[in-house]
């Protein structure tokens, strides 16, 4: 029997970068060859310092580890790269691409002719909408990976994203289990969250991984990161709160301190996922939990979730189907199995035809790999081309001749096809401006939803915030929103460009002086101030940007407990809500000062300004 052609799956993780030799079997299923792990520490996760790290540490790691192909797939780290499960209307087939085209140029976060993107269908919902999966990455960021992969002398074919991966090693693995699973896979700087179920599911990357462990703990031990990354490998652990009794040493009880309220924000965000998939996706309750990535090594990590999720919790075995060739060292292989979801997951697409296949790969790499796989062909051709030149140059003469007259007949023909061009090219700018337009609109009517999602978001935010400060202070905890205003239009009512509203008693929202001008919902202009005057277009110039809404304070009002609670509830909404996808962390922050609560006062209020990831259009 001839031996099967071996080949690569390589992860650019954020924390490590990971390697594995496959080959096929009989059955067309995986063997392991031999595999590789190398930790990158801090840098790995900075743009500035990661393309020198990789370039420097692929070709020696391949070197190191004895691998003999140099044909692989990569998988792009998952903190680069975007993904958003959407839902299409019914329409007709012949013009899903066209929707799906639209749809990413609406939520891909940077523009599309700088982008490698790609999308899979996943099926269809009872309402006859298609659920769709989009991923896309800077085309920059592949560009760099592909060149070191080049540089280690690599032909790659497939760049994958992790919460594609993923979902494929989890579906070969465990394809007999019943009932709805949850993934939660804990990298170095993000983390997925997946859902599996029959025909159905649903991902979700977190902006929370194990490097927050490492960087909160260095800087309350003032440790250089990578002396407190090898002292949470080492000695570091998931506290257990509660009534378990705190280690002697203080960096172990600081360190697993840390790794607590890390994985408590993991946590919220897990709820949130899975409370969306439920309502939004038609989804059913996970009835058991799977951990992998590097950060769920972490001792008592999966006692932590099987206690936050009431649920039955183990380790992802990617490797539970895959055949292990005996020249594999098994127990260091057990050490990091969990890490390679991602590589098994790259694997597959070489043996079998997988449930999510994304490719990534730009085509400016695509065109050079191809060129440069026939460049000894081309230097060939280029041989014997000379060659021939040589040979034909005593009837060149005859062909001159024979050059001019055609170009005589073909200038006859091109003249008028020039005239058509030109008025080609007229219509094609009239085009070109209307579907501007168009896309205008659609931002414009997308932005009507925004609203709503932000409240929405806001108000799951105060729904976990309420119960878990509940049950750690065993007391009735209440907080709501008591007003709400964006920041520029309190620049304008600070300016006296608005009037301060007199109704204290309802939400500033619904009064709110930038959103009533640029609705229409403010009182009409009289005779005395048009509408459209200089002196109004000066006014508005002075204003701050009106075009967009980034900014909005927001004041909360609680139960008044006594000042510790009502200061560990205010803190806990900040954190909570700084850890929402919708809000920038940096931008969102408690503003202006604290009410001064009297003992026997029922509420109180304090404020923060929230910053929008995505801005809203107005």
């Amino acid at each position: 029997m001839l031996k099967s052609k071996s080949f690569l799956a390589i992860d650019f993780g954020a924390g490590s970068l990971k390697i594995a030799e496959f080959a096929s079997t009989a059955e067309s299923g995986l063997r392991l060859l031999r595999f590789a792990v190398r930790p990158l520490g801090l840098a790995g996760s900075q743009d500035a310092a990661r393309d020198a790290l990789l370039k420097k540490a692929l070709p020696e790691l391949l070197t190191e580890g004895g691998f003999q192909s140099r044909d692989g797939n990569l998988n792009a780290p998952g903190f680069q790269v975007f993904s958003k499960f959407v839902k299409l209307p019914p329409v007709d087939s012949s013009k899903v691409t066209q929707i799906i085209q639209y749809e990413a140029q609406q939520n891909v976060p940077f523009p599309l002719a700088e982008t490698a993107w790609d999308y899979q269908i996943l099926g269809s919902a009872p309402s006859g909408e298609l659920e769709v999966l989009l991923v896309a990455i800077k085309s920059e960021v592949v560009e760099k990976l592909f060149a070191s992969g080049e540089a280690a002398g690599l032909r790659m074919s497939i760049i994958d994203s992790s919460i594609g991966a993923l979902a494929n090693a989890f579906r070969y693995n465990y394809a007999d289990q019943d009932g709805c699973s949850l993934l939660i896979d804990i990298g170095a700087k993000t983390s997925n969250v997946l859902l599996f179920e029959a025909g159905k599911y649903y991902g979700r990357s977190i902006n929370v991984g194990a490097n927050a462990i490492t960087q909160e703990f260095a800087a309350e031990a003032k440790l250089r990161f990578d002396d407190a990354e090898k002292f949470k490998l080492s000695d570091g652990f998931v506290s257990l709160g509660g009534a378990y009794e705190e280690p002697d040493d203080p960096k172990q009880a600081a360190v697993s301190k840390v790794a607590r309220n890390v994985l408590t924000r993991l946590h919220l965000q897990v709820n949130q996922t899975v409370q969306f998939y439920r309502t939004q996706q038609g989804g059913a309750a996970p009835v058991r939990v799977f951990l992998c990535g590097g950060g769920s090594i972490l001792p008592y990590a999966s006692q932590f979730f099987q206690e936050k999720l009431g649920l039955p919790v183990d380790f992802l075995n990617p490797f539970r189907n895959v055949e292990i060739d005996p020249s594999v060292d098994v127990a260091e292989l057990e050490k990091v199995a969990q890490c390679f979801g991602e590589v098994v997951g790259l694997g597959l697409r070489n043996v079998a035809q997988c449930p999510v296949e994304f490719n990534l790969m730009p085509k400016a790499s695509l065109t050079r790999q191809q060129f440069n796989s026939k460049k000894p062909f081309l230097l060939a051709a280029a041989f014997v081309l000379s060659a021939g030149v040589f040979a034909a140059g005593w009837f060149h003469a005859k062909l001159a001749d024979a050059r001019r007259d055609g170009l005589e007949k073909v200038k006859a023909q091109v003249e008028p096809l020039e005239r058509t061009k030109t008025s080609l090219e007229a219509e094609e700018g009239k085009l070109k401006r209307a579907l501007d337009e168009a896309n205008q609109l659609g931002e414009w009517l997308q932005s009507r939803t925004q609203w709503v999602n932000i409240f929405s978001e806001l108000r799951g935010v105060l729904k976990d915030t309420e119960d878990d400060q509940r049950k750690i202070l065993n007391q009735p905890v209440g907080v709501w929103i008591d007003s709400f205003i964006s920041a520029e239009s309190m620049t304008q009512v600070a300016g006296g460009g608005e009037e301060e509203t007199q109704n204290t008693g309802m939400s500033r929202f619904m009064t709110d002086p930038v959103l009533r001008k640029r609705y229409g919902l403010g009182p009409p202009a009289t005779a005395a101030e048009p509408a459209d005057t200089a002196t109004a277009e000066k006014k508005s110039a002075k204003a701050a940007n009106t075009n967009e809404l980034s900014s909005i304070k927001v004041t909360f009002r609680a139960v008044n407990l006594n000042e510790a609670a009502n200061n560990q509830l205010i803190y806990a909404l900040e954190k909570a809500i700084k850890a929402s996808p919708m809000f920038d962390r940096e931008g969102t922050q408690l503003s202006g000062s604290l009410e001064k609560t009297e003992a026997n006062a029922v509420t109180f209020s304090f404020p923060l300004s929230l910053k929008l990831k995505r801005p809203i259009k107005l």
